[in-house]
């Protein structure tokens, strides 16, 4: 089975709307034009229901198959875009400075969208697919904002399924990783503040400085001396900053950063020596170090049945020779993990023809992935819900 007819029917018009997506990014909670958009399309391709302002500017909708059995599927898409500042040339470029659509999310509205359209049009299946549009992925905690503001009980699901895709080139492939497939996360900010001084007498202070240009490398002994050498964590330092002048030894200096992990055990652990580490420091130095440290992803977890049923769904649209569950377990995190920790499913990634990286501001989306997308999305659906013979 090749693209659905319903899907490709509208192909034009996925593509207009992913245009115009792209051309106005909103970052996390300020997805107001991107949502009003999706709920007036959601509406004029006749779902059932369209509720909106979940977990801030999220959308979810109905659509009841022509058998009205109990059981629900629900598909997700992200909506956020990233504070970036587009570098493509695009004709649909981003029209606002510094912010991009750099990871595709403007694509997988689109997709979900496109396979609103189909399964209301054709509702070929027994049961309910719940569309869940949901705000600020990137690091903000928008799925678990939707989580405590009750998205699963107002809306309820047996299963729930999302997608990315992946510039690597290879149009038309599907693939996932069993089990754990990508990292858990967190971010820390480290606070020294010591006692400023003048330059040419830093006896007289106490140089945060030299405790953080320290604290960097020390951190990453975390990995390499506690760490059983088969597991995996990833500690990096991303910003330290400090000093306004070349005389002055500063007050105070800051680190900031991110942990990445697979199992809760190797975080608690990373969590802890990192908070003794920094204590230790503070002493050595005779400075007062703060640590605020916050998880912001869990370890996404996709399910093995589930994932041979979406590879199952997939097959219908790429074809067995484009499916794979070979892929490996990427130190990316995403947020779709925390709604996985409430109803079971699957995360998945379709290729297409972009080579550039996600999150950079070169990064180009092949628009043919669109009804690639929706439809595998559509028919997961469909598969999981059959329709009794008859």
């Amino acid at each position: 089975m090749p693209i659905l007819p319903p899907v490709a029917a509208i192909t034009p018009d996925l593509t207009a709307i992913y245009k115009d997506l792209h051309a106005h990014p909103e970052l996390g909670f300020e997805e107001t034009r991107t949502a009003a958009i999706v709920a007036a399309q959601l509406r004029a391709w006749g779902v059932d229901e369209v509720h909106e302002g979940i977990g801030g500017t999220g959308v979810v909708a109905l659509v009841h198959g022509k058998g009205r059995g109990n059981r629900r599927i629900g598909l997700r898409a992200d909506m956020d875009a990233l504070p970036i500042h587009e570098a493509t040339g695009l004709t649909h470029a981003s029209t606002t400075p510094g912010k991009m659509h750099a990871c595709g999310h403007d694509a997988h509205t689109t997709m979900l969208l496109g396979a609103a359209k189909h399964l209301a049009e054709t509702r070929a299946f027994d049961g309910t697919a719940v569309l869940i549009f949901q705000p600020a992925e990137e690091g903000m905690g928008g799925a678990r904002r939707m989580i405590a503001e009750g998205l699963f009980e107002r809306f309820p699901c047996d299963e729930v399924y999302g997608m990315h895709n992946s510039p690597n080139g290879q149009p038309g492939t599907f693939g996932i990783c069993k089990g754990a497939a990508m990292a858990g996360a967190a971010f820390f900010d480290i606070t020294i503040k010591g006692r400023g001084a003048h330059a040419a007498q830093p006896h007289n202070g106490r140089d945060p400085l030299i405790a953080a240009a320290s604290l960097v490398g020390d951190l990453q002994t975390i990995h390499s001396r506690n760490l059983h050498p088969l597991d995996t964590l990833v500690l990096s330092v991303t910003q330290l900053h400090t000093g306004s002048a070349y005389n002055v030894v500063p007050d105070t200096a800051a680190l900031a950063g991110t942990i990445r992990y697979f199992k809760d055990a190797v975080y608690e652990m990373a969590a802890r020596r990192l908070r003794e580490i920094c204590a230790g420091y503070a002493l050595a130095h005779g400075v007062e170090i703060t640590v605020d440290l916050r998880n912001a992803f869990d370890v996404l977890v996709n399910d093995n049945t589930l994932a041979d049923a979406y590879m199952d769904a997939a097959r219908d649209i790429v074809g067995d020779a484009a499916v794979s569950d070979t892929e490996e377990p990427a130190t990316g995190s995403e947020d779709f993990a925390d709604m996985l920790k409430v109803v079971p499913g699957a995360y998945c990634r379709v290729g297409h023809a972009g080579t550039v990286p996600l999150h950079n501001p070169g990064f180009v989306l092949d628009t043919d992935v669109l009804p690639v997308g929706a439809s595998i999305l559509a028919r997961v659906v469909e598969k999981r819900l059959p329709l009794a013979a008859g």
